[in-house]
């Protein structure tokens, strides 16, 4: 964008921008450097929707960008015929606000709007799409982003996320429109003439059903501290995992909507720091375990009682020990396990297939995003095949169990991993045994995720020149570890969708991909290791010129 035309955007929000939002773009207007940051871009909308920090600016998340993506999604969903649309929040920063803003506009465009009554997890809202035969949903989130940030997310009528060509061609409706419209009716007027309608009760314990169907759970004589980090799993999930028996001893300054995430302000299950206070808890109250959601519920985190401390494992170590005990559930059953499917994404540990092999079953590696399990689970379905679907996984605390929602769902998988520790348990094991016991059968590789921060008006042309630089064919090696195959997921025929990332084989199932963060700022690269871990880190901490967190 050039200055000239960022400044005449600039200049039409001051204009145009009044209420509570007219001091920060007043603001704005006075410090060059923050204009520019703010008014340099304009948020992307792509597979993963919208995301950014909260504020005025067209970089930014705020009533008039959400807003011209929700134009645009109508107009999309008038040339596609789609005539109902779902839409839920979470607890983050002005949530509500961004979801009734684009239910009013849904509903002056002519298409029909179910809202959830209060915040709700992002399954949820998969699930409501599906049950109300919707053509689309919304869910309002930015997943277990800092707590500055806040997202648009985008759902197709299987309840799963869109993929790539939808993406791209709501990303062209939204093109279209502008900023500013004329002002429309009140949300509380559309309720009133029906446009807008609430999801019903009867909806939520559908849901709840479904998920103890998939999960058939006792878990009575466990005892569980559990953290919703501030988030939308704080009413549902003590009470799924208290029907099952469990007795819930919440973390209580986090079992409440908090939008500033005081005590967690990077709301991440995967970082061990922001499980410090469940820790506490679940130490102080002798718990078994510690489950931890993250704000929208769809990741889950856990902690091991190990003796007298807990321990925390990794997604891909849960989803292994998932899978292991999944597959000898269906043995004892006497089903045929070679019909069963993992699906997983391509940073996934690699140690799945030996799992799968060792059953006969098969695994199908999809991209980086649970959207494309989902749209996995919808081609089986299609075929007539969905009961081959055995688990879904991925890297980043992610899983599904069963069909009923098509995203990641921490509700069913908080009650899997609490039906697996009881069983454990019973045989007199840990998960952490379980745990150990399933790298001495099938050997164990080390995943590191290193995460570098490119932020600033440069960081995507300093990620873009990361990335050719890696994707050069003159390298032979990494760190010192021979390259023994290279696939280019943007350029080489892989059978997937066009995608910028690089995977590099290092033989004995070790490997190493490098991929730019669809929602941040940052170049993600996971490394999958049997050792020399380090050397690596400090191979491309030279590279990016800059330390990995």
């Amino acid at each position: 964008m050039t200055v000239k035309a960022m400044d005449a955007i600039a200049e039409e929000w001051l204009e145009k921008v009044r209420g509570e939002d007219r001091a920060e773009m007043e603001a704005l207007a006075a410090d060059g450097n923050a204009l520019r940051e703010r008014f340099g871009s304009e948020l992307k909308f792509g597979t993963g929707g919208l995301r950014g920090i909260v504020g005025m600016g067209t970089a930014c998340m705020n009533v008039y960008t959400v807003g011209r993506a929700s134009r645009g999604l109508a107009a999309y969903m008038r040339a596609h015929a789609l005539k109902k649309i779902a839409v839920s929040y979470d607890s983050r920063r002005k949530s509500q606000l961004f979801a009734q803003t684009a239910a009013r506009i849904f509903a002056e465009s002519g298409i029909r709007v179910v809202i959830v009554r209060e915040l709700m997890p992002t399954p949820f809202l998969s699930f409501l799409t599906r049950s109300e035969k919707c053509g689309m949903g919304v869910m309002i989130t930015a997943s277990h982003n800092p707590a500055a940030y806040n997202g648009y997310k985008v759902y197709n009528a299987a309840g799963c996320q869109i993929t790539d060509g939808a993406a791209a061609e709501v990303a062209s409706f939204i093109a279209k429109e502008p900023y500013f419209t004329e002002e429309i009716p009140s949300f509380d007027e559309f309720v009133r003439q029906g446009a807008i309608v609430y999801a019903d009760e009867s909806v939520e314990e559908a849901y709840l059903a479904g998920i103890r169907a998939a999960v058939p759970a006792d878990l009575r004589g466990l005892k569980v501290a559990y953290t919703a980090l501030n988030g939308t799993g704080y009413r549902l999930v003590p009470k799924l995992l208290r029907g099952a028996g469990a007795e819930v001893v919440p973390v209580a300054v986090q079992c409440v909507p908090d939008e500033n995430f005081t005590t967690c302000p990077y709301p991440n299950p995967e970082k061990r720091e922001v499980l410090t206070l469940g820790l506490e808890t679940a130490q102080e109250n002798g718990c078994d375990l510690l489950v931890a959601t993250d704000p929208d519920a769809d990741r889950v985190g856990i902690a091991v009682r190990c003796g007298e401390r807990f321990e925390t494992l990794t997604g891909n170590e849960v989803g292994l020990l998932l899978a292991q005990y999944l597959f000898e559930e269906k043995k004892r059953a006497g089903a045929d396990t070679g019909r069963m499917l993992l699906i997983k994404t391509i940073v996934t540990t690699s140690l799945a297939e030996r799992i799968a092999a060792d059953y006969g079953a098969g695994v199908i590696n999809v991209l980086t995003g649970f959207k494309y399990i989902g749209e996995q689970i919808g081609l089986l379905e299609a075929k007539g095949e969905a009961d081959r679907f055995l688990l879904g996984f991925e890297e980043s605390y992610g899983y599904l169990i069963g069909t009923q929602v098509r995203d990641k769902d921490a509700l069913v998988a908080s009650l899997a991993i609490l039906k697996m520790a009881k069983d454990y348990a019973g045989q007199g094991r840990t998960l952490k045994d379980a745990l150990d016991a399933l790298y001495e059968r099938y050997g164990r590789l080390t995943n590191t995720l290193l995460t570098y921060e490119c932020g600033g008006a440069d960081g995507r042309e300093r990620i873009a020149a990361a990335m050719r630089t890696f994707r050069d064919g003159s390298l032979a090696a990494l760190g010192g570890k021979p390259i023994v195959r290279r696939t280019d997921y943007l350029h080489d025929e892989t059978g997937l969708p066009k995608s910028d990332v690089l995977y590099f084989d290092l033989g004995d199932s070790e490997n190493v991909v490098v991929r730019p963060s669809g929602t941040e700022p940052n170049l993600k690269i996971y490394l999958a290791l049997r050792g020399g871990a380090a050397s690596l880190r400090a191979y491309f901490d030279e590279i990016l010129g800059q330390k990995s967190r």
